[in-house]
């Protein structure tokens, strides 16, 4: 994985229980990796102080998956590709179920 593809965020004082790890698996074949970043973006804006890390894993087949931790959340052969809110809640339950998520809530 190159570094262009992996972004870690070091726990801070203001983040002391920071300890989530996302990873998005994106085809290669299919070339996601736009969409893939552009998810990632979405959640590292949202939960720059939960998640320690967030990776991009290259994949193929058609493979579009998110995970927190070894869980899965999403998977685009058994929900359609994600909308960002739909994901940011399913991440948010697992991660921060406190979290607000503001007018995406509605």
């Amino acid at each position: 994985m190159t570094d262009a593809q992996r972004i870690e965020i070091e726990p801070t004082e203001d983040a002391p229980g920071a300890s989530a790890r996302v990873e998005i698996e994106y085809c290669t074949q299919c070339r996601w990796l736009p969409r893939a970043a552009w998810l990632a973006q979405e959640l590292l804006t949202t939960f720059e102080a939960e998640l320690t890390e967030l990776a991009l894993k290259p994949g193929t087949g058609g493979v579009f998956i998110v995970r927190v931790g070894d869980e899965v959340v999403w998977d685009r052969r058994e929900q359609g590709f994600p909308e960002p809110t739909a994901v940011k809640k399913a991440v948010r339950d697992r991660v921060a179920p406190e979290k607000s998520l503001g007018h995406s809530e509605r």
